[in-house]
Order: C-alpha cells, then structure tokens, then sequence
C-alpha cells in the first residue's frame, strides 16, 4: 500500500534507474504544487488531475506512472536481484485484507506500455469463469429477455441491481428498499422495466417496494434453465446476468458489485457503448442520502485511489485492445479473442 511493483521494459541496472527517475521527476511536481502546505497530501491534487482526463494507455513512463502511484510515493522495482530469484511469493497485506487479485492492476506497473495491456488482456480474457458457468448465465439471459418482452419491450431490454445485505460489514450501505427506490433507483430506472435483481437477501419481502416499480426477476425464478447446474455457482452466474443489463445499479464498497462493473467495462470497449473512450459505463451505486456523490461515480473517469477494492476503475478495462494489431504470432492474438 505504500510501494507500486514496477517492472522495467528491460533486463539490467540501466532500466532500473528508468523507473528512478521517473519516479523522482514526479515526486518533484508534487512537491511544487502550490495550495497544499503538507508534502504528504500532494497527492490529492495529482489524483483529482486526472479526473476525466484519462491518460493515453500509451504515454510516457512518467505520466502513465503519475496516475498509477494514487497516494503512494515510492517503488518496488524488479530489480536485478529479484529478476535472479529461483521463487517470488507476492502475498496479500494481512493487516487489511488487501489481496491482488481484486483491482491487480491498481498494484502492479509496467514501464512497457505493451506489456501492461497484454497483461490486463491475459486476465480479461483467461481469469474468467468456467464455460459451465457462462452458458448457464446465457440461458438465464435469454429466457429474462423473453420475459422483457411479454412485458412490452421488443428489444428484451433489461436493467439490472445488485443489493448486497447479508455478510456485509457496512452498515451505512444497507438501507431499505423503500430508499433504494426513493432515494435511487427512481431517477436511474424506468418504471415497469424488466429488472433482474442479484442479492442475498433471504427475505423475499424486502423487495417488496421493488416490485411496485419494476418487473423484478431473481435467480429464483430460473430454476427451469439451471437443473442439473451446481448451485454454488449461483453467486457467479448472478454477476454474468447482471453484467449484461442495460444499466446497472450496484452496492457501493462490494467487490461482487465491482466485479460485474468491470466485466461492463469490457463489454463497453468490445461494444463500443456510448462514453468507452473514456472507459465511462451506464453504471450507478444507489446510497444514502448524504452519500449521494457515490452514485455517479461510475459516469466519469476517475483514476484508481485509496482504497482500491471500494470500486473498479477504468484504467482496467479503457482502451486494453490498443496494441492489438493483425500479424501478430498466434498465441498473442489468441488473448484477445
């Protein structure tokens, strides 16, 4: 949390001392900036910078570094010493449960632009679900999509929510249906639209209120397209249906909620959906009323900040496919199918 793993283009001490530099110019514009007296909060103004002007995936060193470091101030380079070691063992942080595999790319920077898309292609495209899994999401998907359309939408249109309720340790984002409605989902969703709801919320009477404005569908009601399907895959399966509406409304603060935000970043970049240049989603987070600066959060481009689990951030999804060009060998456009 206060070091980024930089890997140099290049084998060798020369490259190292790239990533030095790089990281001394930056820390010397902080130190210059004028309206902040304590060094330690520079990073404030660096951060805010860069909001809703993303950096070009394929920038200089220093500028793509600039917006990866967040409220960090130094580097752990890969260095000539650990580029020797037989085993690397790149473990989570106890103390906060921090673990890499959440935002990973909010931990680990690659001065070769390249490098640093293939890897976020890699994860894309072979960190996934099993096939299993995917299909038994695509017939849930058609079968709430021919459900949209008896209910009057030609297209099987449908929007989707993510209500997380029961191991949730944030008290201040589980709030009634009453005020996810009233306070929320009011001025982001139609009425009587098709609404496919992701929770674990046992109570089937708490969505009551819900169903007053929304023709709303869980898991539950699918069990006809799922016989046979594991049902601990049910949580996963509910993350792929839901990557799929139209828009989106999730939990604030809940990885699941990211998750299937950032499987809706790429989805984006593939669709090209209106706002992908700047990595922007039709997403929103419902809260409580004096948390309303969180729904929106989703609707422009932000770079990665602490803490990194709270959201998924564009930089993971915006513009990846950049260095994909035809030639390349077959196992290298393979990663991007």
């Amino acid at each position: 949390m206060q070091c980024v793993p930089a890997f140099p283009a290049k084998a060798g001490q020369e490259s190292e001392q790239g990533l030095e530099m790089a990281l001394r110019e930056i820390m010397e514009r902080d130190a210059k900036m004028e309206g902040m007296k304590e060094f330690k909060k520079k990073w404030v103004q660096r951060i805010l910078s860069f909001d809703n002007h993303p950096t070009p995936v394929d920038a200089s060193t220093t500028r793509r570094l600039a917006e990866m470091l967040a409220h960090r101030n130094k580097t752990c380079v890969y260095n000539v010493s650990l580029q020797h070691a037989r085993v690397l063992h790149l473990k989570g942080e106890q103390s906060t449960g921090h673990r890499l595999l959440v935002p990973f790319y909010a931990f680990l920077f690659f001065e070769d632009w390249k490098t640093d898309l293939w890897m976020k292609r890699f994860v894309r495209d072979h960190l996934r679900y099993v096939d299993e899994i995917q299909c038994a999401a695509a017939r849930v998907i058609q079968a709430l999509r021919t459900f949209s359309r008896k209910h009057g939408d030609p297209a099987g249109g449908f929007d989707s929510m993510h209500i997380h309720r029961g191991d949730f340790q944030y008290g201040n984002m589980k709030i009634a249906a009453e005020d996810i409605y009233s306070k929320n989902t009011y001025r982001m969703l139609k009425e009587k639209r098709t609404v496919f709801v992701a929770s674990d919320e046992k109570n089937s009477s708490f969505f009551g209120p819900l169903r007053e404005h929304y023709h709303l569908y869980s898991l539950g009601d699918f069990e006809h397209v799922l016989k046979g399907v594991n049902t601990n895959f049910y949580g996963m399966i509910d993350q792929l249906v839901a990557s799929q509406g139209d828009i989106f409304v999730g939990t604030y603060y809940s990885t699941f909620s990211g998750y299937i935000n950032r499987l809706r970043g790429y989805h984006s970049q593939k669709d090209k959906a209106k706002g992908y240049e700047t990595g922007i989603i039709d997403s929103y987070y419902y809260t409580s009323e004096n948390r309303g600066f969180l729904r929106k959060v989703m609707k422009c481009y932000r770079s990665i900040e602490q803490y990194f689990w709270r959201q998924e951030w564009p930089v993971s999804w915006r513009d990846i496919d950049r260095s994909v060009k035809r030639g390349l060998p077959a196992e290298d456009e393979a990663l991007t199918n």
